[in-house]
């Protein structure tokens, strides 16, 4: 197989996943493209245990409207800082939650994650609202909680099997 030169964004990613014609080739574009930080992305975006820190709905950002390829960051580097954001609420199993960094106040957060989406294409942007509002399988037809687990090996409670 050849080497792949051009790393598509998660956004081209969904695209391509919601333009597959069966759940196969859907898993099969996941796997393709599977990297660590996929996988956070689509689990912090359709696990039903990870909460996102931030108001539900639209954020006033303003959109970074360089071409794609150009200048700005990619959700590919930024997920690295996807625990700013998240907690991961462990109730069905009697444990206290996980808050990925809770020494941020609310209002540097919402900040933090501002300036992250203005550093971003505007179509991963927009996912990161999806993902944040749980709205991405809506979207994206086929990119539920099954297929992905299906796709990437994980249990129902996306935990490696």
């Amino acid at each position: 197989m050849p080497e792949r030169t051009y790393e598509p964004s998660f956004a081209e990613i969904c695209t391509k996943v919601n333009n597959a014609k069966d759940k196969n080739k859907k898993m099969a574009v996941l796997r393709e493209y599977r990297t660590p930080s996929l996988e956070m992305f689509l689990n912090a975006a359709i696990n039903p245990n990870i909460e996102w820190m931030l108001p539900k709905g639209d954020v006033p950002f303003i959109e970074n409207d360089a071409p794609e390829g150009t200048e700005h960051t990619t959700l590919l580097q930024e997920m690295r800082n996807c625990h700013n954001y998240v907690k991961l609420n462990r109730d069905r199993i009697g444990m206290d939650e996980v808050i990925g960094n809770n020494n941020i106040n609310t209002a540097r957060r919402e900040i933090m994650f501002i300036q992250m989406l203005e550093g971003l294409h505007k179509n991963e942007a927009n996912l990161v609202i999806l993902a944040k509002d749980k709205l991405l399988s809506r979207t994206y037809k086929g990119l539920t909680a099954k297929c992905v687990c299906d796709a990437f090996g994980w249990t129902e409670n996306f935990e490696p099997k």
